[in-house]
Order: C-alpha cells, then structure tokens, then sequence
C-alpha cells in the first residue's frame, strides 16, 4: 500500500485530555480510531483507552479479515462490553462513556463505523465525499430539517449525545458505512468534536485538499480549532490517512 498517515492530539483548554486515538499498518490493510471520552462522566479516558485498544488488539489479533463490515460490528460490540464491564468493575462502581469512530483501509477500499459524535470525513481533491452524521439531539432536528448544519455548532443541545460506548449494557446503534472506492489523493479524516466544531465542513475538506504533507495539515486544522475555541476549547483529536495509489 502507498499511503500517508498522520495525527494530532491537543488539549485544549481542559484539564485533562480524554481523547485517544491510533493508526495500525499491517501489510494489507490500516485500521484508524480515534474516541473521545465523555466528560461530563467519570472515567472518560480509561473508557476511550479501553475502546481503542479492544479495536487494536482484535484488528492485530485477525489474520485474515475477510468481511470489514462485520469486523467492525464485532469490534466495536466488544469495545462497549470492555467499557462497561471496566465501570462495573472500578471501585466505587462507575459508568465511564466514549464515542468511537474506527476507518479500514483494504484493497483499494475504505470503510468505516461510529457510535456517538466523533466523525469521518472522506475528502477528494478538497471537497467532502461523504461524513458520518451524528448520534445526537441537533443531529435529528438537521435531519428532520428543523435545524441547518450551520447551527448545530451553536445549539444549546450540541453536547447531548445520544448513544456511546460503556454507560447501560444494551448496545448502542452501530453505524457502519458501505466500502468507497479510494482514488490517489483521497483523503479519509477521523475526528473528536473538538476538531469539527469550531470549524466548517468546507475548511475541513478544503485543507485537506491542499498538497501539504498530511501531518501539516492536521496540525493547521487542529490549531486553528483551538484559536477559534478559545478559552472553551475541547480536547482535539485526529487520524488521517491519504491514500496515494
């Protein structure tokens, strides 16, 4: 595979970082992940560490990964049962949560899977492709056209998401994409809300789109969402993969 990969993690204007975030290279395919643990609960980092690595471990573990599709259900089922079996058993007993985002890279193809409001953008030659739509309250009113895309960084109910990984033990809705085709310069980006909120979808894809290495690019956007946070910037966290031919 000819590919480039990059990534970034910043903290933001938070005490701590809860973000993580991996990219695995095996000889015929990439896994990206990136998770962000959710504040407002207890734990969030141990729950985003325990996400990504019960992807990483079973995406080392698999010789052959025959169907992505399915891995990525699999993995990712077994990542909320991590989560929540990690809750049960801390002392007192908590209920950390996370949002996963996970993307495969495979003979030529890309497909991806994501629980919560962390996102996937798939960018070709600066314009956005396609992008995850998020498991939240601002997502449906978008969806139900009570609300624009412009707006949903502004909502007062922006930060309620509505499924995540870890938290009640009953699985959580599972989005996962059909395979895309990857054509030399594609670029496939995973993201925390830190990231994507304080900027546009066409920021996001037009820098993308500019022939800079990848790691700049991601340091660009990443800084550029903190400046325009500032002094409430999340924690921002990033994965990239550009697809070279």
């Amino acid at each position: 595979m000819n590919i480039e990969t990059a990534q970034v993690s910043r903290q933001g204007n938070r005490s701590e970082n809860q973000d993580r975030a991996r990219i695995v290279v095996a000889e015929t395919r990439v896994l990206l992940t990136v998770a962000d643990g959710m504040g407002g609960h207890v734990g969030g980092d141990i729950a985003a560490e325990t996400a990504v690595e019960t992807l990483v471990r079973l995406f080392q573990g698999s010789d052959a990964i025959l169907d992505p599709a399915e891995f990525l259900r699999r993995a990712i089922t077994a990542a909320h049962e991590a989560v929540v079996a990690l809750g049960i058993g801390l002392d007192p007993e908590l209920r950390p949560r996370t949002t996963i985002t996970a993307g495969m890279v495979f003979a030529g193809m890309v497909r991806w899977a994501h629980v919560g409001d962390s996102r996937i953008y798939f960018v070709r030659d600066g314009h956005l492709l396609a992008r995850t739509r998020d498991h939240s309250a601002v997502e449906l009113l978008a969806q139900q056209g009570l609300l624009d895309d412009a707006d949903l960084a502004l909502h007062p109910l922006r930060n309620f998401v509505d499924q995540c990984l870890g938290g009640d033990p009953a699985l959580p809705t599972i989005d996962v994409s059909e395979p895309q085709p990857l054509l030399a310069g594609d670029v496939i980006l995973l993201c925390s809300d830190g990231l994507w909120a304080p900027l546009s979808d066409a920021q996001l894809a037009a820098t993308l789109g500019e022939q800079l290495e990848l790691q700049a690019s991601l340091d660009t956007l990443a800084i550029e969402a903190e400046l325009r946070a500032t002094p409430a910037s999340d924690n921002i966290t990033a994965a990239a993969l550009r697809w070279l031919g």
